[in-house]
């Protein structure tokens, strides 16, 4: 008889009995969204689908998708809807997306919005996508992104909520601490920009369906995650009336 190790009991999903199905997280730059991701994870035992993993993986795998991918990325060309649409196509149909997955980087656009409605709707899963936007004030979220400063070791600390004791130096080994380029107060800026074009459209589609709702950010971790887990249950129960 096999027995689960302590490593799988830890892992095993908390609410097996909740179909979570296709959920997509938003949020802007330093919302949390990669922390709620993996409660979520955890709490369902559904993967995190992230097209830039799927990307890198289809071109170190040289699959035919990932070839056509590489040739753009060497000449410096953006990779297509439809590649990263294909891509995602077969990502979706490998088993462990069967109870539900957290969508990451997609979709990032209206067509790619329709496009997965429609996809969903023509293979055997039959739950409809979710999203749900993580929601932080603006000064709020540059505080957290230009404030960060990371050790060589990669103790991370915060110049207005986690200071360290000494500034610029590790509270742990004595190490400098540094600020990572794209922590910048103009590159945060334009990441804002970006996010706010691409997302707008995407909210709206989701929102005008009724399969959207808001959630705010700015509190601690597990009550952020309480109330997305809320959120997700009733979104689910409006989508399946």
């Amino acid at each position: 008889m096999t027995t689960s190790t302590a490593s799988e009991t830890e892992t095993a999903p908390a609410d097996q009995n909740f179909l979570p199905g296709p959920v997509l997280l938003l949020g802007a730059p330093g919302v949390g969204k990669g922390t709620q991701a993996k409660a979520l994870m955890a709490a369902y035992g559904i993967p995190q689908i992230s097209t830039g993993d799927i990307l890198r993986a289809n071109i170190k795998n040289g699959t035919e998708l990932g070839k056509a991918a590489k040739a753009l990325v060497d000449q410096g060309t953006l990779v297509s809807d439809d590649l990263v649409n294909q891509m995602v196509a077969d990502r979706l149909k490998q088993p462990d997306t069967q109870r539900g997955f957290i969508l990451d980087g997609f979709p990032r656009t209206l067509n790619q919005a329709t496009w997965l409605d429609a996809q969903l709707a023509g293979t055997s899963q039959t739950l409809p996508v979710v999203a749900i936007s993580i929601v932080v004030d603006y000064e709020q979220l540059l505080h957290r992104i230009t404030g960060r400063r990371i050790s060589p070791a990669g103790r991370i600390y915060n110049t207005y909520s986690n200071p360290p004791k000494v500034a610029g130096i590790c509270d742990v080994d004595g190490s400098a601490l540094v600020q990572r380029p794209d922590d910048s107060e103009a590159v945060f800026t334009e990441r804002m920009k970006t996010f706010e074009a691409q997302t707008a459209p995407v909210i709206e589609h989701y929102r005008q369906q009724g399969r959207f709702e808001e959630i705010n950010g700015d509190q601690q971790v597990e009550q952020v995650t309480a109330e997305i887990t809320s959120a997700l249950k009733r979104l689910r129960r409006s989508s399946n009336r």
